[in-house]
């Protein structure tokens, strides 16, 4: 049986809180989705080569080997960012797509090139209990959620 260890850990500034991960095999590069910045990291060094600008709440990255695009979708903004490799370090943002705020998981069609994001709806939260405790400071988390009433599906093609 195999023994499974990690070989290499390498910081991602200026990425704050990477989520979304895809890998380019043909320039051997790391996309990292994170919120505001997300960053291109060279996978034999792990150098931080490049960096994209993008909305908040990224969860998820998609990539596309043939067209060479990544999709990082914003759930605060309810957007997608669409990202162009022109090279193995250098990204040129082509364009910022409309979606439905909250919409941040994403997949690629490789084939059809279309993308595909899903988000819930949700209606009003409950109303906290009056003895209930506040939530502490710096707590992740936006406390009791409503319960869904609708759910999205976004195609998103060019």
């Amino acid at each position: 049986m195999k023994t499974w260890k990690a070989t290499a850990s390498w910081p991602l500034a200026p990425c704050d809180g990477p989520t979304g991960i895809a890998y380019d095999r043909s320039t051997d590069r790391i996309f990292s989705g994170c919120s505001k910045t997300s960053v291109v990291v060279d996978a034999s060094s792990g150098k931080v080569v490049a960096t994209i600008p993008n909305g908040t709440r990224v969860d998820a990255l998609g990539w596309d080997p043939s067209e060479k695009l990544i999709y990082i979708p914003n759930g605060g903004e309810g957007n997608v960012t669409v990202v162009h490799q022109d090279s193995a370090d250098k990204y040129t943002v082509v364009a910022t797509v409309t979606t439905v705020p909250g919409a941040k998981t994403i997949t690629v069609d490789p084939k059809t090139h279309r993308v595909y994001l899903f988000q819930p709806q949700r209606g009003p939260a409950p109303t906290p209990a009056a003895d209930a405790p506040a939530p502490a400071a710096g707590q992740r988390g936006r406390g009791p959620q409503g319960p869904i009433v609708a759910a999205w599906f976004v195609a998103v093609s060019h």
